[in-house]
């Protein structure tokens, strides 16, 4: 394959540290490969010392900070920033904005960048369709008819289920530890995949310099669970028994209709509907390449008690 020469991970939030990390402390790393990261030019100058020490860590491993807003940027401002780099990684999520995903993948596109790896860590949008409760999904299978419908630049979707934090995030609405509650989205025995930011940048960092691009889909899973697993994985964490209620997609869409800008609302019918939101296991890339991913109950137990 090409050498890779200089790879650009737009984004620094949870998920593109763990990238950035993993690929700078990766094994495979060419001491000729330069890593760089794409910020808000006010989140390279802010006066914060939190995001000060993250930045810090950022240039330890020797990653250069670039400045730029894939917001107010231009596609045509992008392309010409895109052009330098031949491996290009998106970890900048929906908050980004409605019309950023596109704008991303075609400056990609233009630019000619020889390998992509979109933002479409989570569920698989193939499966669910257009239409669905969760608008924002629609967008992103415009970008993989972007990608698909081009010869010129590689790339793979790399499909991660659910954060696992956010499953037992009370915001989320299937955990409430302060009531000792399960909510039960759709039912008992419906089933989510759930995959931690710190494996997602391992097993991309692992693609990326294994030049592992397929045009096509990957499947990673650190775990996929029931809703009954989940409620189970409670109260043996905790050692308190939960009650179960089942939040029904009936439920979900009456709540939506009330409040149509409602974005728990929208995910909460999306995984209660169960499809494209899971997959086994045993049929994942990490899976059958033997690398050991955190599961529920792990995180659980870490974050939990």
């Amino acid at each position: 394959m090409p050498p890779i020469k200089n790879i650009l991970v737009i984004g620094a939030g949870e998920l593109g540290t763990a990238v950035l990390l993993a690929l700078s402390r990766h094994p495979n790393l060419s001491q000729d490969t330069d890593i760089s990261v794409l910020l808000r030019p006010a989140s390279i100058s802010s006066p914060s010392p939190t995001k000060a020490h993250k930045l810090s860590v950022l240039r330890k491993n020797n990653i250069t900070l670039v400045p730029g807003d894939i917001s107010s940027s231009s596609t045509r401002t992008l392309t010409a920033l895109f052009a330098s780099y031949d491996t290009i990684v998106s970890c900048t999520g929906f908050s980004a904005g409605r019309g950023t995903q596109l704008k991303l993948a075609k400056a990609v596109l233009d630019a000619r960048v020889p390998r992509f790896i979109p933002w479409q860590f989570g569920v698989d949008y193939d499966v669910i369709g257009r239409g669905s409760a969760q608008d924002l999904f629609d967008e992103q299978l415009d970008v993989r008819e972007m990608l698909r419908a081009q010869q010129e630049t590689k790339w793979v979707i790399i499909s991660t289920g659910m954060f696992t934090s956010f499953l037992f995030e009370k915001n989320f609405g299937v955990v409430d530890l302060e009531e000792n509650v399960v909510s039960v989205l759709g039912s008992l025995e419906n089933r989510v995949t759930v995959t931690g930011p710190g494996d997602i940048g391992r097993i991309t960092a692992e693609i990326v310099l294994g030049d592992e691009f397929n045009n096509g889909k990957v499947y990673v899973a650190g775990d996929t669970v029931s809703y009954g697993q989940v409620a189970d994985i409670v109260e043996r964490v905790t050692g308190k028994t939960v009650e179960k209620r089942v939040r029904t997609v009936s439920d979900a869409k009456q709540d939506l209709a009330k409040e149509p800008e409602n974005g728990l609302f929208k995910y909460q019918v999306v995984f209660g509907e169960g499809r494209g939101v899971a997959w086994d296991v045993k049929e994942t890339w990490n899976y059958q390449r033997g690398m050991r991913l955190q599961t529920a109950e792990e995180w659980a137990r870490e974050n939990l008690l």
